[in-house]
């Protein structure tokens, strides 16, 4: 962990974590020429994460209960500077506008505001994400007991990362996180509607994804840290606001 004390707190629940090779080629135009891709099995991954959250806020400071509890969902790759690995967000779509605002003007992440719906069904969750330009419409839950993944396993490489990497102010940042090893349970999906991918253009899964679930994560986290000079080049395809 960093030697400074943690800036912010969240409490992360149902998660599922939906998984899905691609060519590295498709990924490189979304991700900074500073990142290295990171591939295992000779592919990139996509991963979908819809999940909700509990107790936002600041260090010192009160969970608020309208603001610090809603639905987010991200899609994400997997990257590496300088030896850390980390996460690089292509999408992040989020229930809270005014969370939305800050993240996206104060951290250069790429949320956009939807409107979601997190339902109890049983031992499973029913999640929904409606935009205009993509909606996601599942059913999931676990399958299985839970467990630490395996140090080396493909689940620790797609899990197991505890920094995410932005730019702000055309400059890269890393923004670093600390919680607990996951633990993950196998899981299942119903989806009758998935169009996130595609709102970017990129493909969804082929087949069956690799799965899992996650009932709680408690998280901390701080705030970024700069890491390289001012970037050149355009700027990156992003989810429009």
């Amino acid at each position: 962990m960093p030697a400074t004390p943690w800036r912010w707190r969240q409490v992360w629940h149902d998660l599922l974590f939906m998984h899905w090779p691609v060519p590295a080629a498709i990924v490189r135009p979304f991700v900074p020429d500073a990142l290295t891709i990171d591939e295992r099995g000779g592919s990139a991954w996509l991963s979908l994460v819809p999940f909700h959250m509990t107790d936002v806020t600041l260090r010192g400071l009160p969970a608020l209960p309208w603001l610090s509890a809603f639905a987010e969902m991200n899609l994400r790759t997997y990257v590496t500077f300088e030896d850390k690995p980390g996460v690089w967000f292509l999408r992040m779509d989020a229930a809270r506008a005014l969370a939305v605002l800050t993240a996206r003007l104060g951290l250069g992440l790429p949320y956009i505001w939807s409107s979601m719906r997190v339902d109890a069904d049983g031992a499973r969750v029913r999640y929904r994400s409606i935009r205009h330009d993509a909606v996601f419409d599942g059913r999931y839950g676990p399958t299985g007991d839970a467990a630490e993944p395996v140090r080396d396993s493909l689940e620790a490489f797609l899990t197991e990362r505890y920094c995410l990497y932005t730019v702000i102010a055309r400059r890269l940042a890393r923004l670093e996180i600390h919680h607990a090893p996951w633990a993950l349970q196998p899981a299942d999906a119903t989806v009758t509607t998935n169009t996130i991918p595609a709102s970017l253009n990129l493909p969804g899964p082929i087949g069956q994804p690799l799965m899992q679930f996650s009932r709680r994560q408690d998280v901390v986290g701080w705030g970024p840290g700069p890491l390289r000079p001012r970037l050149g080049g355009s700027a990156l395809p992003r989810a429009s606001s």
